[in-house]
Order: structure tokens, then C-alpha cells, then sequence
């Protein structure tokens, strides 16, 4: 029997991953603040916890997908309190000084704190193909390896605390760019007359290729549906947070001001909860063109 484990948000990406958990025969203790999900949780085989204390005086192991620092912070001081914990691993994008402060906050109590964030998106939470990058001791990182290879893959960064957080804000910033120029790019092939589909594939069969055009645009932004999986007010989070963390370091951030205004926009005119593909539309009403797939 594996160890039960405890997990706490279980939104896009969490529900994917406590589902994989509990394939692979992790019993899990679960807690969401939304009643119905939790419900589902419970159907699925997952222990309901009443609520974050309960999780962690139940589980040694307790994993979190949480939205923002805010919440991250104030489920770690909930966390801290519990009478079975042991480690704490934070697969949510808090930023580098959310998690020096949780790693302080756990570490006074005795608990080991690691950052684990994640890449791929939902689908590779579904498939258990996410890029887990994770910063923390190492030996903690080494006994969780069984865990995090239902996942996806894990790669060990660094024992200074916040450092995996700090390289997810470098792939989210990379992501988020790619993602808006990709969006901007298509949407002038349009109007130039050009059709959506032939420019992907010359784009994938150059150098112009990005995760974008080879995964994003086709699997959502062409057939229209916008669904990949990650919230607009997510990704505008992510690179407010790359912003902050760059500006402290006293770095040129040139680049970042002008994605940040493309997501802020965005934000504004989708909403939080739209999709991150639909970082196109805006573009497309101004240009006058929807870009879309004739065969696809």
C-alpha cells in the first residue's frame, strides 16, 4: 500500500494531478474549498478533509495547487499548525518571495517546504507529462521520487528556497511571450490574406516554430474552441510576478513591460477566467479578422 498523502486545490491542475494520485494507488486525503469538487473528490476515491488542518493532521505529505501567494501564504500558516505533517510541497506559482516565506513559516514548525511548480498545462497534468522543477532538500526531493513520477518529470534546481519558483516565472514569461507574439503574428498574416493554416505549418516547418504554433493554436485558437486549459488571470499573474522579481534584482525589463500590457489587456477584455488562448481575440476585433483553421 503506498502512503496517503494529503492535497489541498483542486482546480485545472490539481484535480489532473490527485487523479493520477489516486490511479496509481496513493490513498488521498483532499481538500477544495469548493463543496461540489470536493464532493467528486470524494467519489473518486479521495478521503474528504473537513478542511486545510484536517489535511494536515492526517497526512505527512501534503500537496497544494493554489491560485495566488495570498492564498498559498494563508494555507501554509493552516498547514504549520497541523500534528502529522511532515513536508509540504507547493506545485502552485507563488514567486520566489511567497516561497522564502512559506519555507520560514514551515521550517519554524519543523516541516520541510518544497517549491515544485509545474509546466505543461492541463493536458500534461491528464497525461502525467508535467515538468515538475523543484527547489528544497534534496533528500526530501529524492524520498518524494515515487510521487513525482506519476507526474511527469521532476528536475532538482536548487536547495535555496524559492529557486524553482523563480525558474517558473522564467518559463511562464517565456510562455506568455511566445503565446502573444504568436497570437499578433497570425493575426497579420490574415490580414495580409494569408491562410491561418498555411502559416502554422510554415512557421513549424521553420524557425519561427514555438510551443505556441506547434500545440496552442491548433489544439485551441484555430478550431476556435479555447480550451487548452490555463486561465488568462493566471498567466497575467504569473508575469506580474515575473516583473516584481526582475525589477528587485535591478534587471532590464523592457520585453516583460510589453507582454505584461498585452495580458493586462487581455485581462481586461476576456476576463480572469477566459482562456489563455484567447489572448488572440482582442487582436483579432482591432485588426478586423478572426483567425481561424479551414482544415483542422
Amino acid at each position: 500500500m503506498n502512503p496517503g498523502i494529503g492535497f489541498i486545490g483542486l482546480g485545472n491542475m490539481g484535480w489532473p494531478m490527485m487523479d493520477r494520485l489516486l490511479t496509481a494507488g496513493f490513498p488521498v486525503v483532499a481538500f477544495d474549498v469548493r463543496d461540489d469538487v470536493l464532493a467528486k473528490a470524494t467519489a473518486l476515491g479521495a478521503q474528504p478533509a473537513g478542511s486545510v488542518r484536517d489535511v494536515a493532521d492526517r497526512a505527512e505529505t501534503i500537496l497544494a495547487s493554489l491560485p495566488t501567494p495570498q492564498i498559498s501564504e494563508s494555507v501554509v500558516a493552516d498547514v504549520a499548525a497541523g500534528s502529522r505533517v511532515r513536508r509540504y510541497v507547493d506545485v502552485s506559482t507563488v514567486g520566489g518571495q511567497a516561497a522564502q516565506r512559506n519555507h520560514a513559516a514551515l521550517g519554524a514548525r519543523g516541516i520541510a517546504a518544497l517549491d515544485a511548480p509545474v509546466s505543461g498545462g492541463m493536458h500534461g497534468a491528464q497525461a502525467g507529462t508535467l515538468a515538475i522543477m523543484v527547489s528544497g532538500p534534496r533528500a526530501e526531493f529524492d524520498s518524494l521520487a515515487p510521487i513525482f513520477e506519476v507526474l511527469g518529470r521532476a528536475i532538482f534546481v536548487s536547495e535555496r528556497p524559492g529557486a524553482a519558483q523563480t525558474m517558473k516565472l522564467i518559463n511562464n514569461l517565456m510562455a506568455a511571450t511566445t503565446l502573444a507574439a504568436t497570437a499578433e503574428v497570425m493575426v497579420m498574416g490574415v490580414k495580409a490574406g494569408l491562410s491561418a493554416d498555411v502559416m502554422i505549418d510554415v512557421l513549424n516547418a521553420g524557425s519561427g516554430g514555438t510551443h505556441a504554433s506547434r500545440d496552442k493554436f491548433p489544439r485551441a485558437v484555430l478550431p476556435r474552441t479555447f480550451d487548452y486549459g490555463f486561465a488568462t488571470g493566471l498567466m497575467a499573474k504569473d508575469v506580474r510576478l515575473y516583473l516584481e522579481e526582475a525589477s528587485s534584482l535591478g534587471l532590464p525589463v523592457q520585453i516583460a513591460e510589453t507582454v505584461q500590457r498585452i495580458w493586462e489587456e487581455t485581462l481586461r477584455v476576456e476576463g480572469p477566467e477566459s482562456d489563455f488562448t484567447s489572448v488572440v481575440k482582442p487582436m483579432e476585433k482591432a485588426a478586423g479578422v478572426v483567425v481561424d483553421g479551414e482544415h483542422r
